[in-house]
């Protein structure tokens, strides 16, 4: 895959605003890279650039779509239940002695769509309990970490089927790039001022601790109770070892953390999900008490009927967020079948687990704690989008008064 000489620009600046703002290596800081394989130049990139920045080791680990499929075209079934928690367990072990992580998004939106959806299932949930210990200590906000995008020929042209393989991979990156803020004089002061935007906004709302959100438009009637202790967040925030860092590039969202016992009512999903490679398209479901009782999908019934019987936390929140349906993502008009980027076009909640960073003290809080507080503990977190031009979203006060605080998608006059 050759890039065009502004791409590769652009890409280069990519890879630093990764290094500086995302992950913000720290001297002597160690860095973990997981990437698709096609995302190679990236990683490069990123790799220089850390090493620039003054980490100490950069390890990269590449994941192979050809070799994904080979194993449920040839694996016998009986294996499928098997992981590599001797690798999850060495992250999880560096990230307890300090590295930090660096996760390149691009797969292939819809590899497994066409795979046995049992099998799917099983090597999913094989991996979510094997990479469990390292991702306690990522929900835990303990470590710096990041997510960024690789445009990768298979994403794209699923993006843009009607466009060539060519033309498809550099209309892709033209939105990578404009969504990740890379197309400005300057990125980092760039991403400095949109991270004060969202804080400004989280503060509001950690001001007002709020007792509720009722999501009410087409389909959709859901109140989502907050946890008690919650706190949101936004932007740019402190890891637990003190590092500054922006897990998520691009992101338009403020999100907190719900309570798990406290949803009830219907809501439908907004955008399509893809989920390890396969798609669940026009969600709808019934909370009772915290607890999905019944869903329905058009496209994908039997995934997520599988993904909501993972554990008992699957059919539970662990996370809300709000964003505008003015966020320059939703107003590209692409729908990038990439949660790291549909998620920040729209307001949006997720199945299972919660994040300890969006809990109030939580240094000398046990699990038991917190679940006592409302965060929900779950293998798997899998955001889907609800918000849109035709949502409205009001706040519950504790004594049960409303006010609003977004109106047809948008804010209303908070910060």
């Amino acid at each position: 895959m050759v890039l065009s000489p502004q791409h590769e620009h652009l890409l280069d600046r990519l890879a630093e605003v990764a290094v500086r703002v995302g992950v913000n290596i720290a001297h002597g800081q160690q860095l973990l890279i997981t990437a698709p394989l096609d995302a190679v130049p990236l990683v490069r990139r990123i790799t220089e650039h850390a090493y620039k920045a003054g980490a100490s080791l950069v390890t990269p680990f590449y994941a192979d779509d050809v070799a994904t499929l080979a194993r449920f075209h040839h694996a016998a079934d009986d294996t499928l239940d098997t992981a590599a928690d001797w690798l999850q367990d060495g992250m999880a072990n560096a990230y307890r002695k300090g590295a930090a992580r660096m996760a390149i998004t691009g797969a292939n939106p819809v590899l497994l769509a066409n795979e046995n959806a049992e099998r799917v299932s099983r090597v999913g949930r094989a991996a979510s309990r094997a990479g469990r210990p390292a991702m306690e200590l990522i929900t835990r906000f303990a470590i710096n970490w990041n997510i960024v995008a690789f445009a990768t020929p298979a994403w794209a042209q699923q993006v843009f089927p009607d466009l060539s393989a060519d033309a498809a991979v550099s209309r892709l990156w033209d939105a990578i790039f404009q969504a990740s803020r890379v197309m400005v004089d300057d990125p980092v002061a760039e991403w400095k001022t949109h991270n004060a935007r969202l804080h400004k906004r989280a503060t509001w709302l950690n001001e007002r601790r709020f007792a509720a959100l009722h999501f009410s438009g087409p389909d959709t009637d859901l109140t989502v109770g907050l946890a008690d202790g919650h706190a949101w967040a936004g932007g740019a925030e402190p890891a637990g070892n003190g590092i500054i860092c922006n897990p998520n590039i691009p992101t338009e969202e403020v999100f907190t953390t719900p309570h798990a016992r406290k949803v009830s009512g219907t809501v439908r999903a907004t955008k399509p999900l893809f989920h390890q490679g396969t798609l669940i398209d026009d969600i709808a479901v019934r909370f009772e008490d915290g607890r999905i009782v019944k869903a329905h999908a058009r496209t994908g019934q039997d995934v997520l009927e599988r993904i909501l019987d993972t554990d008992d936390g699957a059919r539970r929140l662990g996370e809300v967020a709000l964003v505008p349906a003015s966020s320059p993502i939703s107003e590209s008009g692409i729908l990038f079948r990439n949660t790291l980027f549909d998620e920040n076009a729209a307001s949006h909640i997720a199945l299972g687990q919660s994040y300890a960073k969006c809990m109030l003290d939580t240094d000398n809080l046990t699990e038991a704690h917190l679940a006592q507080q409302g965060a929900n503990t779950s293998f798997i977190h899998i955001d889907w989008m609800i918000g849109s031009s035709k949502i409205d979203v009001d706040a519950i006060n504790h004594d049960g008064t409303r006010e609003p605080l977004m109106r047809q998608g948008e804010w209303s006059n908070q910060p």
